[in-house]
This record gives structure tokens, C-alpha cells and sequence, in this order.
């Protein structure tokens, strides 16, 4: 199984390195590709120079699902049968890549999200990022008729079928992870979650500061909104 891990990256230059390093050792045979959204830093140099990773260098900045599609896109043209999406801020743990592999490899898993509320304990993130996450998780439960507990969750793993359908229809808007939830599902794609660990953003700064909660909130909402009235793709 050949399996990549697909890092979106927005002038991450102060934790790529790290990440890429912790990805690097564990005990797997994973390839590394980071998609640069149109990052002004050294994001791009410090990939380059440390050899560990492909970088795909976007001209401008698309926003989070445009960087994810270009991921699926060489995950895809490449012939990969598993991604890992994985963030560049070093919140997510290289240890737990494993357990989310292990899960996908269950028959009629197509797509594994890495959960941080299955367990008690952990960083959990600030309190009004967990109300949102909470409204998320009872509108996505309501359309889907079951509950996914982190819709937030940017740890995710896919299985060939999905990266297939993902390359040519992954969300287009700026924090696509609930939306493509919904899109999956409503498109006959099975997914499970499963516990991990996460840790704290390791530097850098959130794109989702407090001022734009609310546009966050409202622009997320419309589009699962619009993605669950919409027919599934043919």
C-alpha cells in the first residue's frame, strides 16, 4: 500500500520542518508532500533544502481546499492508494498516523477522521472554538442522520476511492472539513472516527482569529447547507 501524507501549508516556516522531521521517523513507509498555498515565507526553501518532502509551490493563494485538492490531484496522477491530510502547525501527532491507517484498512471504510473528543483529556483548542465545533457537530448530525463528534478535524485519512472523487470534488470554500463530511456521505462514501491525540499549534497564527468567527461560522454553515440540497455527483 502505498500511502501519502499531503500537508497544506500557509506560511508554516516556523513548524514544517518539525512536522516533516516527526513524519520522517515513525516506523512507516510514508511519502511527504507538501502543498504551499501561496506562502510568502521560507516555507518553501526549508522543505526544498530538507529533502524529506515533494513540495508542490502554489503560485497564489487558494485558500485550504484548493491546496487539499492539489494534494488528492498528485495522490491521485500518482497512483497512491491511501492520503493522510495532515496539518503543517504541528498539531497533529506522526504517531498517530497508525492507528488511523489500521481503521481504514476495515472493510467498508473509505475515509477515517482522527477525532479529539472520543476520549477524555488533551488539548481540546479555546472554549469558543469548541462551541462551534459543537454547532457543527449537531447541524452535520442532523443532515447526516448520525453524529460525527470532530467535524473540524483537518487529520484524516482516504482510501483510493476516495481520493479519486475528492481530486475532482473537494470544497472550493476556505475550511472545507465539515462541508466535505457532508459531500462525503451524501455520495455513498462510508466514514468513521477514531481517537487521537492532538496537541497545540506549535507557531505560527490560526487563520480563524476571533474577529472572523462568525464569518467562519456563517460561510461553513451555508455551504453544508448548499452541499446537502445539491443531488449527489454522478
Amino acid at each position: 500500500m502505498r500511502c501519502l501524507v499531503v500537508i497544506p501549508a500557509y506560511n508554516e516556516a516556523d513548524t514544517i520542518v518539525a512536522v516533516i522531521e516527526s513524519l520522517a521517523v515513525v516506523a512507516l513507509e510514508l511519502d511527504i508532500l507538501v502543498v504551499s498555498d501561496g506562502s510568502s515565507d521560507e516555507t518553501v526553501n526549508l522543505v526544498r533544502a530538507g529533502g524529506r518532502a515533494v513540495v508542490i509551490d502554489l503560485a497564489c493563494n487558494l485558500g485550504i481546499g484548493g491546496a487539499v485538492q492539489a494534494g488528492f490531484i498528485y495522490a491521485l496522477q500518482h497512483n497512491y492508494d491511501t492520503v493522510i491530510k495532515f496539518d503543517g502547525d504541528g498539531q497533529h501527532l506522526a504517531e498517530e498516523v497508525a492507528g488511523l491507517l489500521e481503521v481504514l484498512s476495515e472493510d467498508g471504510v473509505d475515509v477515517v477522521v482522527g477525532s479529539r473528543f472520543l476520549v477524555s483529556g488533551g488539548f481540546r483548542s479555546t472554549f469558543t472554538r469548541r462551541l462551534g465545533i459543537r454547532l457543527l457537530e449537531i447541524v452535520n448530525s442532523f443532515f447526516l442522520g448520525r453524529r460525527l463528534r470532530d467535524n473540524t478535524s483537518g487529520f484524516r485519512a482516504y482510501n483510493r476511492r476516495a481520493i479519486k472523487f475528492l481530486a475532482e470534488n473537494y470544497p472550493a470554500i476556505d475550511y472545507p472539513e465539515p462541508e466535505e463530511v457532508v459531500l462525503l456521505v451524501r455520495n455513498g462514501f462510508n466514514i468513521v472516527e477514531t481517537a487521537v491525540a492532538m496537541a497545540p499549534r506549535q507557531g505560527g497564527r490560526s487563520s480563524i482569529s476571533p474577529g472572523r468567527s462568525f464569518h467562519y461560522m456563517a460561510k461553513v454553515l451555508l455551504a453544508i447547507f448548499m452541499t446537502q440540497i445539491r443531488p449527489p455527483v454522478k
